[in-house]
């Protein structure tokens, strides 16, 4: 499905005698055949993502038409293997800006499928590698990085003295990759692991009575005879147990990571820094609140804005420029700007630490300090990087 529609404010005139410049804008959400999440308040809304990005076209608008500008916007909801074809397919109408909600491997077809033709956006796929090992120049990333987000809670748990921790991951590849990282983590801000343990995906966990019933029965035995621990860690990115974590551990702890206390690049609970302003134009627009997906969306088409406006043009160069560039400082009602690293092209931004429905804490947390940006210790430093593309 391919729609073309303008903002909120499209139809605003441009200065006397002069027709608007377009910059056209796409995103792509591929939709696969992921499970479903086991709580049904977690069931992602049909418009997820995409009316993050229509939110962010209508402000875009807002500036534009004092700069006879006009922003646009092509979307496409497709599955994996009509992908690259939908990103061709907006080349070729002129969309030049080309947002992702796609998994690592379709991510980077799109963005090698369009090559210098387009600047590819990345919304979702949170794998290190994109910033890493297969980063490309024509890629950049408002969706965090794992190591972004667990270096997030690692910061917290030892800031709280927490720094004993029972990680549990599942038996898919995402899974492990995430444990990973909060092993990682865990030896960069001093915290143990003092125990690592696998849940195995045997298909019973899904959202059904039966498979609740045999997952809450299991998960004080699974527990059990931990070596002594602060916190509980679920690197569960597959959602097939970390849920049923809380309130079921043989131990009395805390759950963190995957369930309980979960980093997330946004919530619908942020109310600070102009949070409350946000939350409401979304919701009066979408009907709905508003989820991290959407933020990214949200973040990457105003960053695209923010980069016309100041270059004053609407020139696919000189936009990159200003956006890839150290100038951006762009607010994004998390309280520090943020911007994007010139080494491997990730939005460096605080992360968001939730629980429930509750905001618990914002990283970077105070102590920790670092030489150009404190957002830099969240994820990949420069010199930590492994990427040879970018920059």
């Amino acid at each position: 499905m391919l729609a073309l529609a303008g903002g909120a404010a499209a139809d605003a005139p441009a200065p006397a005698g002069k027709a608007p410049e377009v910059v056209a804008i796409g995103i792509i959400r591929v939709d696969g055949k992921a499970p479903l999440p086991l709580s049904r308040l977690r069931l992602p809304p049909p418009d997820l993502g995409l009316a993050g990005a229509a939110l962010a076209i209508a402000d875009n608008n807002t500036t534009g038409r004092f700069m006879g500008q006009e922003f646009t916007l092509a979307t496409a909801t497709v599955p994996p293997e009509q992908a690259v074809s939908a990103a061709d397919d907006m080349v070729a109408q002129g969309v030049r800006f080309i947002v992702t909600m796609a998994d690592a491997d379709t991510t980077l077809a799109m963005a090698d499928a369009v090559g210098d033709k387009a600047l590819v956006m990345n919304a979702l796929a949170p794998d290190d590698r994109l910033r890493g090992a297969d980063c490309r120049p024509n890629l950049l990333h408002t969706a965090p990085s794992r190591s972004m987000l667990t270096d997030a809670l690692a910061q917290y748990l030892v800031t709280m003295r927490w720094d004993k921790w029972f990680l549990i991951e599942g038996s898919h590849p995402a899974d492990k990759d995430l444990a990973e990282h909060y092993k990682a983590s865990a030896a960069k801000f001093g915290a143990k692991v003092v125990e690592e343990r696998v849940f195995e995906d045997t298909g019973g966990a899904r959202r059904t009575d039966s498979g609740t019933v045999q997952v809450q029965k299991q998960m004080p035995v699974f527990t059990q005879s931990a070596p002594e621990h602060d916190v509980v860690i679920a690197a569960d990115e597959s959602n097939v147990f970390a849920a049923y974590l809380p309130y079921h551990s043989w131990e009395p702890r805390p759950v963190a990571g995957s369930a309980g206390l979960e980093p997330m690049s946004w919530h619908a609970a942020q109310e600070a820094w102009g949070g409350t302003q946000m939350q409401s134009r979304f919701e009066k627009q979408a009907a709905r609140p508003m989820r991290a997906e959407d933020w990214n969306t949200w973040v990457a088409i105003r960053a695209l804005g923010e980069g016309a406006t100041r270059a004053r043009s609407t020139d696919f160069d000189k936009i990159v420029g200003y956006v890839e560039g150290p100038d951006l400082k762009l607010g994004a009602f998390k309280g520090d700007p943020v911007s994007f690293r010139a080494w491997d092209g990730q939005l460096r931004q605080p992360i968001l630490l939730v629980a429930g429905d509750m905001m618990v804490s914002v990283s970077p947390q105070d102590a920790f300090v670092h030489q150009v940006s404190t957002l830099d210790t969240l994820g990949t430093d420069q010199p930590e990087t492994t990427c040879k593309n970018h920059g």
